[in-house]
């Protein structure tokens, strides 16, 4: 049985390799057998399954999830903990760790060799300073994953699976619900973690859809609209998506959106997916040299 997830199996670890918090990776260790456990049981981890996890640490979830899964790939950025994660994970023959950053190492290539190409399952605790740079490379990457069950900051799962209307709603709110179906799973208090940070966090499952929910001619187009949208949220839409360097100008955005019905002066944080999507679709042929 794993025999990292208490506050003393972690301590030991920590200060037989006298281990120091790297605050620039954004460590902070799990030590919660329940919200360890919850979170393998979210991922939905069979022995028939090939898991990516991000930032292993010093193996505390590593080690649920090698008790459940057929196979465990762990990218670890830091070092100075693969030769922990050596002592951690030495009963565990179905883990392999590798030292690399996730946003540089060939996931395309951890998928083919290592699970024939077949999808894999995503678990993380990812380090808040991160998570959206690596949530949108694993989204937009196109990669066979079958669902992405993370720990973020509680205000990041939140705009995840935010709607049209709300300030916390916004492009990373859009590519989630492009690619996945998200749920909330459960909000986990910083007593949880060693060190302690300093707001709560939430564990959240993204079910990746096998076909998006919506119809669009570009999805690379539709999200560089997004995002332009978003740049500057005191802006029109018109006025963001005409000053995105995207080749459309603001009569052509305003034409767009009269035809869709909406008002010339709406914000981007009023649309819902389907409308940016349709809003995209009317404008791909009026761009230059996008």
């Amino acid at each position: 049985m794993p025999t990292l997830g208490c506050a003393s199996g972690t301590k030991a670890v920590l200060e037989k390799y006298n281990l120091s918090i790297q605050k620039k990776f954004g460590q902070n260790f799990l030590i919660d057998d329940s919200v360890l456990t919850g979170t393998v049981e979210a991922a939905g981890v069979t022995k028939d399954d090939t898991v990516l996890e991000i930032g292993p640490g010093i193996g505390t979830m590593t080690q649920y999830i090698a008790e459940n899964a057929g196979k465990v790939i762990a990218v670890e950025i830091d070092k100075m903990l693969i030769p922990i994660l050596a002592d951690t994970l030495s009963a565990y023959d179905n883990v392999k760790v590798i030292n690399q950053d996730i946003l540089k190492v060939d996931i395309e290539k951890i998928v083919r060799e290592e699970n024939s190409g077949k999808p894999i399952k995503v678990v993380a605790n990812l380090p808040y300073y991160i998570t959206t740079p690596i949530l949108m490379r694993l989204l937009e990457s196109e990669l066979p994953i079958d669902s992405i069950t993370v720990m973020v900051q509680k205000e990041v799962a939140d705009r995840m699976a935010e709607k049209p209307g709300s300030k916390d709603y916004g492009a990373l709110s859009l590519a989630v619900q492009y690619y996945t179906e998200p749920s909330m799973v459960q909000v986990v208090p910083p007593s949880c973690f060693i060190p302690q940070p300093g707001v709560d966090s939430a564990v959240i499952h993204l079910k990746c859809h096998k076909n998006p929910p919506v119809e669009v001619t570009d999805s690379k187009f539709m999200f560089s609209i997004i995002r332009a949208a978003f740049a500057q949220r005191r802006k029109t839409l018109s006025n963001g998506v005409a000053n995105g360097n995207l080749g459309l100008t603001r009569e052509q955005v305003v034409a767009a959106l009269e035809k869709m019905g909406l008002n010339p002066s709406v914000r981007g944080e009023k649309l819902s997916l389907s409308e940016f999507a349709e809003l995209s679709n009317l404008l791909i042929g009026d761009r230059n040299d996008f």
